[in-house]
């Protein structure tokens, strides 16, 4: 797992698995998904980070991250 804020924007990027997405799917207002050709999670795009500290722990604590329904 690999961390990238940018303060200057308050944007926070996590990085599961380094691949690119083959798509991005948006699972709570501010919080992208990026998908790997696999179908699995491969990181997330956080808007607005230093306001959604709850969420970005438990994205990090997770073991496995969950996809929202289609």
């Amino acid at each position: 797992m690999k961390l990238s804020y940018d303060k200057s924007t308050d944007s926070l990027y996590i990085e599961l698995r380094d691949m690119p997405a083959r798509r991005t799917r948006e699972i709570e207002p501010d919080v992208m998904l990026d998908i790997g050709d696999d179908g699995e999670p491969i990181g997330y795009d956080v808007q607005h980070a230093s306001t959604k500290r709850d969420l970005i722990l438990s994205i990090v604590l997770e073991t496995e991250p969950k996809i929202a329904a289609e």
